[in-house]
């Protein structure tokens, strides 16, 4: 009966890629010429953070970004599927504030791409928590619609509700240093016996500074969380 009413459905909605409707072959997938326009994330990259560097250098087997080998990376590793450009841009704002919710399809199916050359070991699945007000106001946290079928694909139970978070202005326009004054303080960990002794893989959609997987990651160890992990579905790439 399910597979009827897939059909059905299959019918008269057929299948079309969520940025321009082309016709593809599943509901969800890009189709070929929007694939391509997006700067995914390969090899060589940052073991630690992902950070990609260009494709003709050989930086061995383990590189290292700056920010890394400096060890300044607050997270034990974190990965994301794209870089924030103009064309990741035009999928990201609609689903993050246009109500484009179908986006989180491909978005995270990109982003279990991403984690293919990682050891996916943590114990809960955690999306960024978004305020109260902001969520009523928009009506759904982005982060909890990519790490849904994440959680679903790798058997790893979702926590939605064990932090909170403080409602603070948006960080849109601000510099690094203004992003981690304004993240400071505005998480809390509610259910301390869910975090102690766990290993967190957050999930979120862009990742810009890097300030709120920091602050995250802060109030969760000091909770006794044991690790904390990231993925995000594109990141803000600067020259380091």
């Amino acid at each position: 009966m399910v597979k009827i009413l897939h059909k059905i459905l299959e019918f008269l909605f057929p299948p079309a890629c969520p940025l321009c409707d082309t016709p593809v072959s599943t509901h969800g997938e890009l189709c070929a010429a929007c694939w391509t326009e997006i700067n995914w994330i390969e090899n060589p990259k940052c073991v630690k953070c992902g950070y990609p560097f260009p494709a003709d250098l050989d930086l061995g087997g383990t590189p290292l970004c700056p920010v890394c080998a400096s060890d300044m990376c607050e997270l034990d590793w974190i990965r994301s599927a794209c870089v924030y450009d103009d064309a990741s841009r035009g999928a990201m704002l609609p689903f993050k504030h246009g109500g484009r919710i179908q986006y989180a399809r491909f978005m995270s199916r990109a982003m279990m791409w991403a984690l293919r050359d990682v050891k996916i070991d943590a114990d809960i699945i955690m999306p960024v928590p978004l305020a109260t007000r902001r969520l009523f106001k928009r009506g759904y946290n982005q982060a909890t619609l990519l790490a849904r079928p994440i959680a679903r694909a790798t058997g790893i139970k979702i926590d939605h509700d064990s932090v909170r978070r403080k409602y603070r202005e948006d960080m849109g326009h601000k510099s690094a240093r203004e992003r981690a004054e304004n993240i400071r303080g505005v998480f809390s960990v509610v259910r301390p016996d869910r975090i102690r002794g766990k290993k967190i893989l957050l999930v979120d959609d862009v990742m810009t500074s890097g300030a709120t997987f920091s602050e995250l990651r802060r109030v969760l160890i000091r909770a006794g969380a044991v690790a904390v992990y990231g993925i995000t579905f594109c990141r803000v790439v600067r020259a380091i």
